[in-house]
């Protein structure tokens, strides 16, 4: 299963569980998983990253195109489906138009054109005032996953080094 992960995974990461300073492991995780074609993430995603200015900003910098793809013919041929979706749902147009500007949009999209799994923490929701990735996802048939069911679906091990030299 290949993987597109949204910018709130990054984010709640690195503001909670797998901060950068204190747990690598997790970093590393994605980087290799990445090296290995299973973890992605578009380049709206790293924009909104990057436009953070903060450690994260450096860490999606140094990831590069092979991390954060860049748009391709299959993936813009997709933004037609999943806008026809997004219209005719019942959204209120300013949800519509607000997800027309924002990654996600792009993330489903290309998610619809390679049939990778979508993972973010974003919970579908009834509401028409905005559109949610989980909701585009189970009406475009994408695969939608948290980054918990992620990590254990791969068996991700972060193993915990003692610090100081002590156990």
């Amino acid at each position: 299963m290949t993987y597109l992960l949204d910018a709130n995974v990054f984010i709640q990461a690195k503001n909670l569980h797998y901060g950068l300073d204190f747990c690598p492991a997790f970093w590393d995780w994605l980087i290799t998983n990445n090296q290995q074609q299973k973890v992605f993430s578009i380049e709206k995603v790293g924009d909104e990253i990057e436009a953070g200015n903060d450690e994260l900003a450096k860490w999606a910098d140094q990831r590069g195109p092979g991390f954060f793809l860049k748009p391709d013919s299959a993936m813009l041929s997709a933004l037609g489906k999943v806008s026809a979706w997004a219209i005719d749902q019942g959204y209120d147009p300013a949800a519509v138009n607000t997800f027309f500007q924002v990654a996600d949009y792009y993330l489903v999209a290309f998610a619809v054109a390679h049939n990778h799994s979508i993972v973010t923490h974003e919970i579908a929701s009834p509401s028409t005032k905005k559109i949610k990735i989980p909701n585009a996802c189970i009406g475009l048939e994408v695969k939608c996953v948290t980054p918990y069911e992620m990590l254990r679906r791969e068996r991700a091990r972060f193993i915990l080094e003692p610090s100081g030299g002590r156990v």
